[in-house]
């Protein structure tokens, strides 16, 4: 026993003296990051549920008081609330998987080195990166193709993002041995059979993460409905909630006829209720992440790091 212990002795290594001031500041700047960007999710969680008056007045810091639900109860009778999630939910769903396919079909070929022209489509691709028509361009092409206030105009501009597309190929080159694609040809598979029945299989770390960026893209996005859409029950929720934000259209359309005690009341709860709106807008999103945290990390690495 006294051996064992000898021996783990001397091979546990003392770190220098450099080297514990570099953990200690290491930690300290850890623990300095981590207020940075936790205490502001805090407290508008807190905020959300803490009676309006100490909100209105800034009482409100490290702990919530006056536990009040009012604020979320009036995001629930918001009834523009549940158009704009209806709405961004479709946007989601329905252009992530749109992108995804996009990304694939664009990814695959470029990862192919059999692929003649792979190295002109790719300079192609990367130079759209840094080089596009601009806004009012965009704005003419979508205009002319009759999707400016249809929902397509939210999916359809943007369906294709060619950081992904680079970061998806560069997976496909590193993870898929060329052997497989061998091993199928003998077996008598065809390209669409090898990629269907191959490689996305061996690709979900890579597809969940792309697809998380694409998820979050779609259900953050604003600005793209403020170019294409006019009709209010087209707008996704980061619309409505921008303008309640801005506005404070739930409360300040209400106070007509009020007395002043009942208007002031209303006006403080328009304080809790931006908090309330935040949380229930970004719920939703991080329910999603704890089910792909574990390809988050590989997927990332492995598509970005090697070659």
């Amino acid at each position: 026993m006294s051996v064992i212990h000898r021996t783990n002795s001397q091979n546990t290594i003392k770190k220098s003296y450099g080297d514990r001031i570099f953990d200690i500041v290491n930690i300290l700047v850890m623990i300095v990051l981590l207020i940075i960007f936790v205490w502001p999710l805090w407290f508008v969680l807190i905020a959300s549920i803490s009676d309006p008056n100490e909100v209105w007045n800034g009482n409100i810091l490290l702990i919530p008081k006056g536990l009040t639900l009012a604020a979320y109860k009036a995001v629930v009778e918001y009834k523009s609330i549940w158009i704009g999630y209806r709405n961004t939910i479709f946007y989601t769903v329905v252009g992530t998987l749109i992108n995804l396919l996009i990304s694939i079909c664009a990814a695959y070929p470029l990862s192919r080195r059999d692929f003649v022209p792979r190295n002109f489509f790719m300079f192609a691709f990367m130079l759209t990166m840094y080089f596009s028509g601009g806004m009012i361009p965009t704005y003419l092409v979508v205009s002319r193709l009759n999707l400016v206030n249809t929902p397509w105009a939210m999916i359809i501009p943007g369906a294709c993002s060619i950081y992904n597309v680079i970061v998806m190929r560069t997976y496909f080159i590193n993870s898929i041995p060329p052997s497989l694609k061998d091993a199928a040809d003998l077996d008598g598979a065809n390209t669409f059979q090898y990629l269907v029945r191959i490689v996305l299989p061996l690709s979900k770390p890579i597809l969940a993460v792309i697809g998380l960026y694409y998820a979050v893209g779609h259900w953050n996005d604003y600005y793209s409905a403020l170019l294409y859409i006019n009709d209010t029950d087209l707008m996704p929720l980061q619309s409505f909630l921008r303008d309640l934000l801005m506005s404070n259209k739930l409360t300040m359309n209400n106070t007509s006829g009020l007395d002043a005690a009942s208007a002031e009341a209303k006006m403080q709860l328009s304080q809790t209720l931006k908090y309330s709106s935040i949380i229930v807008s970004t719920v939703p999103v991080l329910c999603i992440y704890p089910f792909i945290q574990k390809y988050f990390v590989k997927g990332v690495m492995i598509g970005s790091v090697k070659g």
